[in-house]
């Protein structure tokens, strides 16, 4: 029983739930089957993993009614089943609670995530010991039908959601591709039978989607999807004047949203007080709020969006970002960045606007004095052209990153702190980022600020490190910069559990490079610093340092000092820890161990080891399954009969072998094949069992 409960445990992508297993199970299961309520979008599948859950919930409950205990053989299939509706239910409330439209966008994405939880339902189900279990036979025919079903279950995405995806992005493509007078101009009876078929029948449903929309961009404001926002904030203005368009009869409530901060209503005044004295104004009466600039509160006829995802007129957001502002006037979030993004689909709805209401589409020449005009070119050469998107976001890419650096390098603590934060954005995503902030010289000053005595500075600069070492030719640089002994300090004494675990992930990181493996191995305290994150971290932490150790033991004389800092006893330990989840990368690096002979020496004078080697291999994922049989393999190669007595006298070894023989991956079928006949051979021999 402790052997097959242990096994699931480590082999589950979840820990299992506190209290009694059945219970959590029949609980989650009747809180996903109350679930009453279908979104618009998704329904299909939403629906079917429902019944699907309804169906094990009554096998959860007929176990319980009849209180029988749960045989060790259904440990694990229960354990990955409660771990299949804890991720169906997220998945289930992510799509009742999200954007109907960008559900739809994502409609191949999200049916994907309900496929794999269907098949992952499946393989659970496949390993399910019905005849053990004392249940009724409707429900064990409702259970082989159900395991049949998710067997055979392929992607399922409703021909109606598709076709409605499809006309929106064609509405979409036409908004943004308007050439002439007419060409482009959105069709509002489509957009409104696109918008039903989702659910949107009254004001407030539009409301509530516009809502949804901007929590979706903030989401991904400042993670460097610019594209991503774009399409969010393009379907915003979308739903925004369909409304408008639509209602437009009845009376709709107006809200505040477009109200701009304080800073930008005061900048808002001066500009108006500047432009008075020419009367340059264009005076355009009813403008939808929606096509208001929140600095200017005038037509956009040029609307881009900024990193916090809201949008502006071009020459006004240029204008305040010129004028040495670097936050957001509508939101006073920072900038990260100064690129411009286009929102084609707003400038689209405008032009539409401007064309049915007889409102120039460009302003007038002659409402312009010559000083405006004046004013106004040199605002458009000096300030946008180089913030535009695609290729000039590079170049506002490098000039936010100088700016960061230089800050870096001035800057007061604070300041440093808040640099080094958006120097980690900016490097989160993106090659070219990448590679724009090793150009303007960030690393000395990165590698300096490991040593601040601020934990959030640390923590930033090393997670800044860890982003930017993703690009190959920045791990030279880093190397170069002599970062090696400051990230094995903070690996060591990090100020925060987050800096620690992130130094390991780029000593992880660097050490993808052959070169470097020696590299580091040869500072004295990198491998010690490791083994004691092993040791001491949270299950990131553990997980970011035994990969760091395997990348590491692939030189061979790195091998003798991660045994000799003790890591085996650790390594075998956390087998055992059922909370620690990192069975894989704990296996894999003890299979790299055992071709030194210390390390084969210790791994041998492990007791509790060969019992769980025999578990995992059937239990363990593809990988473990592997490693698994390269120790055993190893250790009886090594002392043979002792292993192969161990081996023997268990009676599930001999035909977990044979499954692997059978079944198992190329690697796996060889090894245990080599395995079964040494095995055999001792059998042979007049001492064997």
């Amino acid at each position: 029983m402790d052997n097959v409960v242990l096994s699931a445990m480590m082999i589950s992508p979840d820990l299992l739930p506190t209290g009694s297993l059945l219970s959590s199970l029949i609980h989650i299961s009747n809180e996903v089957g109350s679930m009453d309520k279908f979104p618009f979008v998704h329904r299909r599948n939403v629906s079917s993993m429902i019944r699907r859950i309804k169906l094990l919930s009554s096998l959860f409950e007929e176990i319980q009614e009849t209180g029988t205990s749960l045989p060790p053989s259904s440990i694990l299939c229960f354990t990955e089943l409660f771990s299949v509706i804890r991720r169906a239910k997220v998945l289930i409330e992510e799509c009742k609670d999200g954007s109907f439209l960008w559900g739809l966008i994502q409609l191949e994405f999200i049916c994907n995530k309900f496929n794999v939880l269907v098949k992952e339902m499946g393989r659970a189900l496949d390993i399910l010991p019905l005849k053990f279990l004392n249940i009724s036979a409707d429900i064990r025919e409702q259970l082989e039908l159900l395991q049949k079903q998710t067997n055979r279950a392929e992607l399922l995405i409703d021909p109606r959601e598709l076709q409605s995806r499809e006309q929106l992005v064609q509405v979409m493509s036409n908004n943004t591709s308007q050439t002439k007078k007419n060409k482009g101009f959105i069709d509002f009876g489509k957009v409104q039978e696109i918008l039903s078929s989702i659910g949107f029948r009254i004001p407030s449903d539009y409301d509530r989607e516009i809502s949804k929309l901007e929590v979706e961009a903030q989401n991904e404001a400042g993670t460097g999807g610019l594209t991503v926002v774009s399409n969010i904030y393009n379907l915003i203005a979308l739903v925004s004047y369909s409304k408008s368009i639509i209602f437009r009869d009845g009376e709709i409530e107006r809200d505040e949203v477009n109200k701009p901060s304080l800073s930008a209503f005061l900048y808002t005044n001066k500009m108006l007080h500047d432009s008075s004295s020419s009367h340059s104004m264009t005076i355009v009466p009813n403008i939808p709020h929606e096509f208001r600039c929140p600095i200017s509160l005038d037509l956009m006829r040029d609307p881009v969006i900024v990193s916090s995802g809201h949008t502006y007129d071009r020459i006004s957001i240029a204008q305040w970002i010129n004028s040495g502002h670097n936050t957001c006037p509508k939101s006073g979030q920072r900038l990260i960045h100064t690129a411009l993004i286009p929102n084609y689909a707003l400038k689209s709805l405008v032009q539409q606007w401007c064309y049915e209401n007889n409102v120039p589409v460009n302003e007038p020449e002659n409402s312009l004095s010559e000083g405006n005009k004046s004013s106004k070119k040199n605002s458009k050469e000096d300030a946008v052209d180089h913030i535009s998107a695609n290729k000039a976001a590079s170049g506002a890419v490098k000039m936010t990153a100088e700016f960061l650096v230089g800050k870096l390098a001035t800057g007061s603590a604070d300041i440093q702190r808040q640099a080094a934060y958006e120097l980690r954005l900016l490097a989160k995503t993106g090659t070219d980022n990448r590679r724009i902030i090793a150009e303007v010289g960030a690393f000395p000053f990165l590698v300096t600020l490991l040593g601040s005595q601020d934990p959030r500075t640390q923590e930033y600069a090393i997670t800044a490190l860890f982003n930017l070492s993703i690009f190959d030719n920045n791990k030279v640089l880093i190397m170069a910069a002599g970062a090696v002994d400051k990230i094995v300090q903070v690996l060591e004494s990090g100020k925060t559990m987050e800096a620690r675990e992130n130094a390991a992930a780029t000593i992880f990181s660097l050490s993808m490079v052959d070169d470097f493996k020696v590299q580091i191995g040869a500072c004295p305290r990198a491998i010690p610093a490791l083994v004691g994150l092993l040791r001491e971290g949270n299950t990131i932490g553990k997980r970011d340092a035994a990969t760091a150790l395997f990348n590491l033991a692939i030189y061979n004389l790195n091998k003798v000092s991660i045994v000799n800092a003790g890591a085996i006893p650790i390594l075998v330990e956390l087998l055992m820890d059922d909370k620690a989840g990192i069975t894989d990368d704990s296996l894999a690096v003890l299979a790299l161990l055992l071709s030194y002979s210390q390390g084969l020496d210790e791994i041998k004078n492990s007791k509790s080891l060969v019992p769980l080697l025999i578990d995992l291999l059937r239990f363990g994922s593809v990988k473990g399954k592997e490693n698994s049989i390269t120790l055993l393999l190893g250790l009886c190669k090594e002392d043979g009969e002792l292993v192969a007595r161990h081996l023997l006298a268990n009676p599930r070894s001999i035909p977990s072998l044979q499954s692997l023989v059978a079944d198992g991956s190329l690697r796996a079928r060889r090894k245990a094949d080599a395995l079964l006949r040494l095995l055999n051979r001792c059998c042979s021999q007049p001492h064997s069992i």
